[in-house]
């Protein structure tokens, strides 16, 4: 084992030696702290020296991302915060006492019916097609003979109507077409009735259109 020879008196530092080397080391941290330190973690750059090496920059970045996390942390809670009995309460009275907006009536739109019918006619035969309507309801019409004519008599029947019951709308002789619009009168089956009074076939149409229940070839 060997012991360590101790230093003399005069190979020890003086009072005015550590006294100056302290000194230059508070110095030395002051500017260490001045140049680096400071700008780089607060951006404070009283010598410029900071923002020369980019220490400036990396701490306004930095400080500027923690600003954006605080926001965010803040929403979030905002975000999640709990209602309380007493938010409640408010938002109810609130409610109550506001005055309702009026709602807005729509009507719904009335579903009309469209049809076309085809049918031939011998020499001397007849064909009859009722609408099922409610009173005061039209149909619009259009038939034609598609180049032929034929007899016809345009008329309505009530629900339950008497056997000798009748109420015509138009009839005709020898027509080869006819179109306008049949209104019911009451509650029941209106429509037309064909005659082919010549010596060929011929093939009727009939277009309908308008506010009916039902259509149907009755003969």
């Amino acid at each position: 084992m060997f012991n360590s020879q101790l230093p003399t008196q005069s190979e020890l530092p003086t009072s005015r030696q550590l006294l100056r080397s302290t000194v230059l080391a508070l110095i030395a941290a002051a500017v260490l702290l001045v140049t680096v330190v400071m700008p780089a973690e607060y951006a404070i750059d009283p010598t410029g020296a900071g923002r020369l090496l980019g220490l400036t920059q990396m701490a306004e970045v930095k400080l500027q991302l923690a600003e954006e996390a605080a926001a965010d942390a803040a929403t979030s809670v905002a975000a999640v915060a709990p209602v309380t009995p007493a938010a409640v309460e408010i938002a109810a009275e609130t409610v109550v006492v506001s005055e309702p907006a009026a709602a807005e009536v729509v009507e719904p739109e009335k579903q009309g019916q469209k049809h076309e019918m085809s049918f031939s006619l011998a020499p001397g035969q007849g064909a009859e097609i009722k609408v099922e309507m409610l009173k005061g309801t039209k149909v619009n019409y259009f038939w034609t003979a598609n180049g032929g004519v034929v007899n016809y008599d345009t008329h309505g029947d009530p629900y339950n109507a008497p056997r000798e019951f009748y109420h015509g709308y138009g009839k005709g002789r020898a027509t080869p077409e006819d179109k306008g619009v049949l209104e019911a009168a009451f509650d029941g089956n209106h429509g037309w009735f064909w005659r082919n009074r010549t010596n060929k076939p011929v093939t009727v149409t009939l277009r309908t259109e308008g506010d009916y229940i039902a259509i149907k070839r009755v003969i």
